[in-house]
């Protein structure tokens, strides 16, 4: 049987110590897909969404949430983060909005969880901003794309 990270030896939640890990360069890009209707793709390039720039509040809210994954996540551990960039893509054909992260550090342990963090509460955002207009946006396909760094190498997502 593998010996779980997070369970210590009488079978209870535990923070992974990290401390001897050496700080090292990582990084870690994530998307999200926020499916939206024809007239929200309007609104929103005519920035005529009454709450205001969806890109921006989305955006300020990915970097935000990225920051505070370790009070999010239970066992994440607090990192400093190097930096951080959520973009933005339109598929019109689909009506689809794609938000992408990428997040770095120089740390002893990784930044997946910020950069999935950051896409999930930018596409939260969206939906935020959106309701008003029409309520059935869809979040979807909330994935890693590629990690860089640390013990398990690198990681990048086939077909991106």
């Amino acid at each position: 049987m593998k010996k779980l990270s997070h369970i210590d030896s009488q079978g209870k939640v535990k923070m992974v110590d990290v401390s001897a890990k050496k700080d090292t360069l990582r990084t870690a890009s994530a998307k999200a897909d926020v499916i939206v209707s024809n007239r929200i793709i309007k609104l929103i390039k005519e920035k005529g969404i009454a709450k205001g720039d969806v890109f921006a509040a989305a955006k300020i809210a990915g970097i935000m949430a990225a920051k505070k994954t370790s009070e999010l996540i239970p066992l994440c551990h607090n990192i400093f983060i190097s930096n951080i960039d959520i973009k933005f893509d339109f598929n019109k054909k689909k009506n689809i909005i794609s938000i992408f992260s990428e997040v770095k550090t120089k740390a002893q342990t990784g930044v997946e969880m910020e950069a999935l963090t950051a896409v999930s509460v930018a596409s939260l955002t969206i939906y935020d901003m959106c309701k008003a207009v029409d309520k059935s946006i869809v979040i979807t396909n909330i994935e890693l794309l590629s990690k860089s760094g640390g013990k398990s190498g690198d990681y990048k997502k086939i077909n991106q």
